[in-house]
């Protein structure tokens, strides 16, 4: 953790930092990172025993780094964040920093759940190779997590960030949604570049973009059960649980929503629902991580106290993978 005097010199030296270039992404002239485009959120690989398994997240990166992704997300959600040493994160970080190809942008999962916790790890995370910060809500306190408790977190952790700040709104494991009101305010800071909502309420994410649309501020769908849904909205890309077995499918549908060959798109976003929903709502990261040994990657064990699929919970995946001929 950073001492009193490095985090006084941080607050300092770091909100003068934002009229700079930042890791050639942010400018003084107002031209911020463009996040648009497919990411799948990285999966963090355990040994039998429950250790960071590096060798296969290398292995895993280098087979994702052949498809068409804008880039990748780290310490999201499926990499198993909440379970993690903050030690762990940031070797995790640097790790996907070094496999991955060099022209991919990494967004790393930097959202602690206070403020001051966020910007430190915030900067930890710029400072081993991350282009972008993606913090979640804080929702411990989810009945005071007010809209100007969060525009203020958000506020604070943008002022502070050395990198471009991406909005995390992930409810159905926080149980709370970034408030609309707080999106539209949060989008006129300079620091803050875009947001990732996996909500799933449509109408919600054309809200926000409607409302957002005088600012330069982009916004993720954050699932590929409504990719199609979100792009038709004006949503820019996705970060897609499900492009971590099916990145090529995921990748066609961004390019047939991105050409309006709307039919076609229809047609594999239909295809697409029920493999997404298996490796979301349905089984979670368990279910991720199977399927992901079934398609040739390194999926394994999560880290207790997430558990194995039962034998019937795996036959109900390998079923709603195979009805719609993706195995």
């Amino acid at each position: 953790m950073l001492g009193p005097q490095v985090w006084s010199s941080v607050r300092q030296g770091l909100s003068r930092s934002l009229s700079r270039n930042v890791r050639g992404w942010a400018s003084g002239e107002g031209k911020k990172v463009d996040i648009a485009g497919i990411y799948p959120p990285v999966t963090t690989p355990f040994t039998a025993t429950a250790e960071v398994d590096y060798g296969k997240l290398e292995e895993n990166l280098h087979k994702l780094g052949t498809f068409p992704f804008r880039g990748f997300v780290v310490q999201g959600s499926n990499g198993e964040f909440p379970f993690l040493t903050s030690s762990e994160r940031l070797e995790v970080v640097s790790r996907v920093r070094q496999a991955m190809p060099k022209n991919r942008l990494l967004l790393a999962g930097s959202g602690c759940e206070s403020t001051q916790a966020t910007v430190e790890m915030t900067v930890s995370m710029a400072q081993v190779g991350a282009d972008a910060a993606m913090v979640v809500t804080p929702c411990y306190y989810r009945g005071r997590m007010s809209s100007a408790a969060l525009i203020h977190h958000y506020t604070k952790v943008a002022d502070l960030s050395p990198i471009p700040v991406v909005l995390y709104s992930v409810p159905a494991n926080t149980g709370l949604d970034l408030p609309v009101d707080a999106v539209v305010t949060l989008s006129q800071h300079p620091n803050i570049v875009g947001m990732k909502d996996s909500g799933g309420d449509v109408t919600r994410i054309g809200l926000i973009v409607h409302k957002t649309r005088k600012q330069d501020f982009q916004v993720l769908a954050g699932s590929a059960g409504f990719l199609m849904a979100s792009y038709a909205l004006g949503a820019v890309g996705g970060v897609c649980a499900l492009a971590n077995v099916l990145g090529a499918q995921v990748c066609q549908l961004e390019r047939l929503c991105l050409t309006g060959q709307w039919e076609d798109a229809q047609k594999l976003q239909h295809r697409l629902i029920e493999p997404n929903a298996a490796v979301t709502r349905r089984f979670g990261i368990p279910g991720l991580k199977k399927i992901m040994d079934w398609f040739g990657y390194y999926g394994g064990p999560c880290r207790a106290p997430l558990q194995e699929l039962s034998p019937a919970e795996e036959e109900a995946l390998r079923m709603d993978f195979t009805s719609n001929g993706w195995l």
